[in-house]
């Protein structure tokens, strides 16, 4: 692989760099010590002194997950640190400090704590998005999210955006990196097809795609950029592809208010399917996208659903009363996910299987009218499929040629072993 795909140093233009806090590429961290075995991002360029941001006007894309090993917000850090100019916060989704819900955000406010201008990103995109990179006045922008490892959860796509933007404006980017919660082994699932773009899916990647942030940066920046942006990245140590959200040592900070447990991460991106149906996802419990069910539901779900014979997980006939979302206050029957093998589990087959057997096992199961279900899967195959009656392996052997495709340019993308 050349450099210029996967450089040591970002020099501007489009090219990509792939940078270390400590000067050099990032080594394995010994994992061992009292303190967190895995460092993010962030936590190096803070050991390094910030030499990477010196002289530069920073801007900073976060929420809540953008937190040290100590569990410090990272712009209450950076602005108490005169080594950093610090002067601008960007809000995605749910917003900077996270006070807000599923499709919604904090708007344009100064920030209580630091007084620093916090700019709403989210639904911004294009040249509004880089109008407001430009009205900040900041000439790097830096992004630090902690991702949940699906397709459709959004702040990949505030990543993708926030990159279009700033090349637009001119600026530097930087990404802080963060482990994938629910390991890096696989790409999972369908492929997007462009006519189903969305804010849940703006390019063709996998439902579940088996990359960090800092990986899915260089692959949008190469793969899917007219304009790449300068482009930095400060990588994780310590980490593993294969290693489970419990195994960094780091604290898990809810990304969004539906995203409690890294539990919820390890089934979000199969059973998220269910937002494209007339059953709940689980939204208003304790246990969201572990719990589904309907009005009408019983015990057969279950069985139908533990007769697949899924790899790693079982399920068990549940019974929940939703507080928010679909069937508010109202006691609907389904089946709750128990993932007793996360290394053989997987999310996306599980979803497929669920919806199958869904459909086949309760007779009102109905699609959503919008047909959400094909920008989440970001096709209509599945849909069709599963209408005329298609089983889990057929769903799922239909996307493996463009899994295999999407594959081989993601292998070109990622940074640890």
């Amino acid at each position: 692989m050349s450099l210029s795909r996967r450089g040591l140093l970002a020099a501007g233009g489009g090219t990509v760099g792939v940078l270390a806090a400590g000067g050099g590429p990032a080594a394995a961290q010994p994992r061992h010590g009292d303190g967190p075995l895995v460092r993010t991002g962030f936590d190096r360029l803070a050991a390094d002194g910030y030499r990477l941001l010196r002289g530069r006007k920073v801007g900073v894309v976060t929420n809540p997950t953008g937190v040290t090993a100590d569990v410090r917000h990272i712009v209450d850090v950076m602005h108490a640190d005169e080594r950093v100019n610090l002067t601008a916060v960007f809000g995605p989704e749910h917003g900077f400090r996270g006070t807000a819900q599923a499709g919604g955000s904090e708007g344009r406010y100064d920030d209580p704590a630091t007084g620093l201008p916090v700019y709403d990103t989210y639904l911004k995109s294009g040249q509004p998005l880089a109008d407001i990179f430009t009205a900040s006045g900041v000439d790097t922008v830096v992004f630090d999210i902690q991702d949940a490892g699906a397709r459709f959860y959004t702040y990949i796509w505030t990543l993708y955006d926030c990159m279009v933007a700033a090349a637009l404006a001119g600026k530097r980017f930087m990404v802080l990196d963060r482990p994938n919660p629910v390991t890096g082994r696989a790409a999972l699932g369908p492929v997007l097809d462009r006519a189903f773009a969305t804010f849940v899916g703006r390019e063709p990647i996998a439902q579940a795609h088996g990359m960090t942030v800092a990986e899915l940066a260089l692959l949008f920046n190469a793969e899917f950029l007219t304009r790449p942006v300068p482009l930095e990245v400060v990588r994780t140590t310590g980490w593993r592809r294969g290693d489970f959200f419990d195994a960094t040592g780091l604290p898990w900070v809810p990304p969004s208010p539906n995203m409690p447990t890294a539990d919820t991460a390890l089934v979000y991106s199969g059973t998220c399917l269910f937002e494209g149906t007339n059953l709940s996802e689980g939204r208003g419990t304790t246990r969201p996208f572990e719990l589904l069910g309907a009005e009408g539901i019983d015990r057969r779900w279950a069985a139908a659903a533990n007769a697949e014979r899924l790899p790693g997980v079982r399920f068990r006939e549940a019974y929940f009363a939703p507080t928010f979302s679909k069937f508010q206050g109202k006691t609907v029957g389904g089946v709750q996910l128990h993932v007793h093998d996360r290394k053989s589990y997987d999310p996306v087959r599980t979803g497929i299987a669920l919806l199958v057997t869904a459909k086949k096992s309760w007779s009102g199961f109905a699609w959503r009218p919008d047909n959400w279900i094909d920008k989440l899967t970001g096709n209509a195959r599945v849909r069709t499929m599963i209408d005329a009656g298609a089983g889990t392996d057929e769903v799922v052997g239909a996307w493996q040629a463009d899994l295999a495709a999407f594959r081989r340019v993601r292998r070109e993308h990622l940074l640890y072993r």
